[in-house]
């Protein structure tokens, strides 16, 4: 990935501010397009932003909240008229059924879905939304097709032998984890398209509003040489703002995931950190 300033899509003022970088106002679109919406906002959207994201490698999108745009960002690379590979970094596996149009937890399925996408592996995975009883949550088919991967940590996956999926699987350490990916990956060739939300990250790392994972920056770091020169774009979400939802379906949904609430006073301290994370993580991937 060749050397540019990032691009900030600015829709909760999340993001602090990153050398170079490029800020694009979007607070008139939060409401609408955060945690969810309908595919045709998101056809808007993606209209609104066209001309800031050509040609720029790396986009930040904000809270976790926001992290459905990364579909906006890789249907961009039907041009490249080859199959392209997406590696996600998630604490969950973002690959559920959503029957409102898309969210930030349903993304996967639809970029699995996209012709000239070959796989998607979400790693780092350590959430129970993978597990046994959250099955019928899942999109089953793109898993069975191989289109969607697992790479967890700690969750029991038995349960997807009996329904034909084989190509997902869960490890005793992150470290074993990403051992395998990097041997699968090696196998492999063509384009990558990286996307990381930082609730992969230990809670000792940075504090994100969903629950996190396991995994250190120095990991992500390991994983990011890993792919050097295979990476043609990418997007950072995982921020942290505090946002109340007018809309009641919202606050509803929301509610039942739980998210953490941030205090006040401990907003800007969160933020800071994630903004050295997110200079670290542009070094890597400008390397």
């Amino acid at each position: 990935m060749a050397s540019a300033g990032p691009l900030i899509l600015d829709f909760d003022q999340s993001v602090l501010p990153l050398t170079d970088s490029e800020r694009l106002p979007l607070g008139e679109w939060q409401e609408s397009v955060r945690f969810g919406c309908t595919l045709k906002v998101l056809q808007r959207l993606a209209g609104e932003i066209e001309p800031a994201v050509a040609g720029l490698p790396t986009v930040f999108l904000g809270s976790g909240d926001f992290h459905h745009l990364s579909h906006l960002l890789i249907r961009r690379h039907e041009q490249r008229g080859e199959m392209l590979q997406v590696v996600v970094f998630d604490n969950h596996p973002d690959n559920m059924r959503y029957p409102f149009g898309i969210h930030c937890g349903s993304w996967v399925a639809h970029v699995s879905r996209l012709p000239f996408v070959a796989c998607v592996h979400v790693l780092g995975i350590t959430s129970p939304d993978v597990g046994m009883a959250h099955a019928w949550e899942n999109c089953l088919g793109p898993l069975r097709q191989g289109r969607v991967r697992y790479w967890c940590v700690g969750p029991d996956l038995n349960w997807m032998k009996y329904l034909g999926i084989t190509g997902s699987r869960s490890f005793g350490s992150t470290v074993a984890m990403l051992e395998a990916f990097a041997r699968h990956i090696h196998s492999t060739s063509g384009p990558i398209y990286l996307s990381i939300d930082k609730d992969v990250l230990a809670r000792g790392e940075a504090r994100t509003n969903w629950d996190q994972g396991v995994m250190r920056v120095d990991e992500l770091g390991e994983t990011i040489r890993l792919l050097k020169g295979r990476i043609v774009a990418s997007d950072i979400t995982g921020d942290v703002s505090i946002y109340r939802y007018r809309s009641r379906l919202k606050r509803l949904l929301s509610g039942l995931d739980a998210q953490p609430e941030i205090a006040p006073d401990e907003l800007l301290q969160w933020q800071t950190q994630h903004q050295s994370i997110n200079r670290q993580l542009l070094d890597w991937l400008n390397a």
